[in-house]
């Protein structure tokens, strides 16, 4: 059994004692994940459509450097903070995932660690046996 551990270099990583991802053989495991811009802030602050577009690239980024790819996600999570806004959300998932159609669940939640962030999103992977 193999185990690779990929960090996305956030403070929080360290802090807490997580990785962003997680891969045992060809299973990826992507923990929850925050729309974090690159300098650090909250990405686009109070635009869900937004923030959950950032979620998935940042998704989209750790799944490629653990040697996978888009069409190995088999189950998404999204945890909103405002449920009425679960169709931004799954407009920007949907231009991720449409033709995969990974299995998928939105749920709402009461805040996170950073009040400006609305979403976080989970992500399961299974990869061919051939990577």
């Amino acid at each position: 059994m193999r185990r690779k551990n990929i960090t996305y270099n956030q403070p929080l990583e360290k802090q807490i004692g997580f990785s962003r991802a997680v891969r045992i053989d060809n299973i990826i495991a992507v923990t929850a994940t925050a729309p974090i811009a690159k300098d650090g802030s909250v990405h686009t602050p109070g635009d869900m459509y937004g923030q959950t577009k950032r979620c998935l690239e940042i998704i989209k980024d750790v799944i490629e450097q653990a040697g996978g790819n888009l069409d190995d996600v088999i189950r998404t999570r999204l945890f909103l903070t405002d449920i009425k806004k679960w169709k931004e959300a799954a407009k920007a998932h949907g231009e991720f995932f449409s033709e995969i159609q990974p299995a998928c669940g939105f749920i709402e939640v009461s805040c996170f660690i950073n009040p400006g962030w609305l979403i976080e999103i989970e992500a399961d992977c299974v990869l061919k046996k051939n990577k």
